[in-house]
């Protein structure tokens, strides 16, 4: 059945409105050419689409033809102001932006653990409101017919924690502030006009590496978030999968070996979240004997990876096949510096291996990585055919807990402990990383979050070439291009796509 002639002119709009966006400024000739409709239908659409005070004249064409330039069209930017939020366990991030994603103000308060969740809240939504004042100051003025003109249309906003699928609400969840629930529900109620719509942060994240970042030429990746906690999105054929509870790619809570216990419903220690949390990747640091930052937070293991990589790089000596101990034995269960978070032991290295340096493929191509060349035993497998140099039996998660520090344990001679470091960080990521392979087949993993992102190409290769050897499902690994500020930017494009899904679909006309 033929679309009706309202159903038509909708389309047509929507199709113009998106070129718009993506393309910026055009002619009605490029509109012409872009949309294939005819020279009326867009002369029609431009006339329908400037009355609604959806587009407007932004200028001239610079190109050289005959008669007069022809007008270029843009999308009226300040229709609309969308504010997009990072919620952490530490504070709040906030921008302001236009209708076209334009950032105009931004905002951050820092919210201390002891703070109650009354004054906790308030705090927030000051820094939105002061953002949203500031962003409405830098636009333009209020013009006649325009309702609501310069106030935040939508609000996106990403925190940690479950979402509940069927009421969008975030769920109580054990660790996370009391505040974190009640946000949105104060800000709605601030700002009456508004959308105020929650997604999880690791979503978001992966929302804007798929549009803008790492993930721009992939319909089906995962997405493992490396910050402060740790977290994972999958997106499947080009949409977002979140699972019946709102759950999918709570890999925190994901058992693995190498640690002390076993985590529960409540507590993810134990889990993925004891080998690859912030607080355990700078524990690894120091026990590596490399400097450690004074907060360990996401910004602070990003700091201590990213040195370790310059270090490495600089040595030319990245990270070796990880090696389990003599005989593959299982190593005892890691020294824990907390209640929450277990250390990894000293690095312990097969008997008489030798180090040379080798390159190693990965998401940018050559990655300098160091090699095991032939010691005693060198190619040796189990009976169930792991090998043991290439570091996939449980021994080769993380080190033993031996009792030697960085400077005495059973390392090979003048290895950088930048170097050890990584090869051991990467053994980490690859146990969880191996997990979501092995169920998913998702062709592709980024490895995101600000540690993510600092370990760049060095510690992606690394991870690659471990699930190389424990899976045989081809998966490239790539870093973020986003990092921790991924999740800003995804909250973003979401309320920017949620505001002008409404915006853009002008209203029906008497008698369609």
């Amino acid at each position: 059945m033929p679309a009706s002639p309202s159903t038509a002119r909708a389309l047509n709009d929507r199709l113009a409105l998106r070129l718009l966006q993506q393309e910026g400024p055009l002619t009605a000739g490029q509109l012409k050419q872009l949309t294939g409709l005819s020279r009326p239908t867009v002369a029609d659409l431009v006339d329908r689409l400037t009355a609604s005070g959806l587009i407007t004249v932004v200028g001239e064409s610079g190109e050289q033809r005959r008669g007069p330039n022809a007008k270029l069209y843009g999308i009226v930017a300040d229709r609309a102001l969308l504010a997009a939020l990072d919620v952490r366990t530490e504070g709040v991030f906030v921008l302001v932006s236009d209708l076209v994603g334009r950032v105009l103000a931004e905002a951050s308060v820092p919210i201390g653990p002891d703070a109650g969740t009354g004054p906790a809240v308030e705090q927030a939504v000051a820094a939105v409101e002061s953002a949203a004042k500031e962003a409405g100051a830098m636009g333009a003025p209020p013009r006649e017919g325009v309702r609501a003109w310069g106030t935040l249309h939508t609000v996106g906003i990403g925190a940690p924690g479950l979402i509940d699928p069927a009421t969008g609400d975030l769920r109580d969840s054990a660790g996370l502030p009391a505040w974190h629930r009640s946000l949105a529900a104060t800000l709605q109620e601030r700002l009456p006009g508004a959308r105020v719509t929650v997604e999880n942060e690791t979503n978001l994240a992966a929302l804007a590496e798929q549009r803008e970042g790492a993930a721009r030429d992939r319909d089906t990746f995962v997405l493992l978030w490396l910050g402060h906690g740790v977290g994972a999105a999958v997106v499947l054929d080009g949409r977002l999968r979140r699972g019946a509870s709102g759950g999918t790619g709570e890999i925190g809570f994901l058992p693995v070996p190498g640690t002390a216990t076993l985590p529960s419903g409540t507590d993810c220690a134990g889990g993925f979240h004891s080998l690859t949390g912030a607080a355990a990747v700078v524990a690894l640091a120091a026990e590596c004997g490399l400097p450690t930052p004074a907060a360990p937070d996401g910004p602070g293991a990003a700091e201590a990876v990213r040195a370790a990589v310059a270090r490495a790089e600089k040595a030319g000596e990245a990270a070796a096949e990880p090696v389990a101990e003599p005989g593959g034995a299982v190593p005892a269960p890691m020294e824990r510096a907390s209640a929450r978070v277990p250390v990894a032991g000293p690095v312990a290295e097969a008997s008489g291996a030798v180090w040379e340096a080798g390159p190693v493929t990965g998401p940018s191509g050559a990655v300098p990585v160091a090699s095991l060349v032939a010691g005693p035993g060198a190619g040796a497998e189990r009976s169930d055919g792991t090998d043991l140099e290439a570091g996939t039996g449980p021994g080769a998660v993380t080190a033993a807990a031996s009792g030697e520090g960085p400077e005495t344990g059973r390392t090979g001679a003048g290895q950088d402990p930048a170097a050890r470091f990584l090869r051991v960080l990467a053994d980490r990521i690859a146990v969880g990383a191996a997990s979501v392979v092995a169920v998913l087949d998702p062709g592709c993993v980024v490895l995101g979050g600000e540690v993510g992102q600092a370990g760049g190409a060095l510690l992606a290769g690394l991870v690659e070439e471990r699930l190389r050897r424990m899976s045989p499902l081809v998966t490239e690994v790539r870093a973020s291009s986003l990092g921790g500020a991924a999740v800003l930017r995804g909250a973003l494009l979401t309320a920017r796509e949620r505001a002008q899904d409404e915006l853009f679909a002008p209203p029906e006309r008497p008698g369609g």
